[in-house]
């Protein structure tokens, strides 16, 4: 099984690259908890809440490895979570960091959100581009260091859809 992750700011395109992903090769594709998380619970997100959205995307998460797909694509992992929990309060859960590092990722494809528009949806937060570029460079800061094997995506949308398929192409054909 290899595992794809899209990482990267809100409105870069995780969401929609996923599903061309998963359209082109096929697999499992697990999306993004914490919207449904956020259409359950229609109110402001707190931090007493991080862990739950962290434990529901991981659940998501597990029972898809379960299934044991050829392609196993992730809207998103919890290095969202733990960027965002910093990000809107500060602090975020000890144990996020240690059950992230603790699975294995085969790819990571680092949106850049340059070169496409932000689009509002209702739960977005960060229509400033220096916002999501702060969002970004945090993104590859930990996946450097933490050497979690990275591609950065960048440009229009046929662009960014051309380099995402080409490189998990190149990963199956590994």
């Amino acid at each position: 099984m290899k595992v794809v992750v899209l990482a990267g700011p809100e409105s870069s395109g995780k969401s929609w690259l996923s599903a061309q992903l998963q359209q082109q090769f096929g697999g499992l594709l697990v999306a993004e908890y914490v919207r449904y998380f956020m259409e359950q619970n229609p109110r402001d997100t707190c931090l007493g809440d991080i862990t739950a959205i962290a434990r529901g995307q991981l659940a998501w998460e597990d029972a898809a490895r379960a299934q044991s797909p050829q392609l196993l694509i992730l809207d998103t992992h919890l290095l969202s979570n733990i960027l965002w929990s910093k990000t809107l309060f500060g602090d975020c859960p000890a144990w996020l960091e240690p059950e992230l590092l603790s699975r294995h990722y085969d790819l990571h494809l680092l949106l850049s959100p340059k070169d496409v528009d932000w689009t509002p949806d209702g739960l977005r937060c960060q229509p400033s581009l220096d916002e999501r570029l702060q969002f970004f460079e945090q993104s590859r800061t930990w996946l450097e260091q933490h050497r979690q094997p990275m591609q950065i995506i960048r440009g229009g949308w046929q662009e960014r859809q051309a380099c995402a398929l080409h490189a998990v192409g190149q990963l199956l054909a590994n």
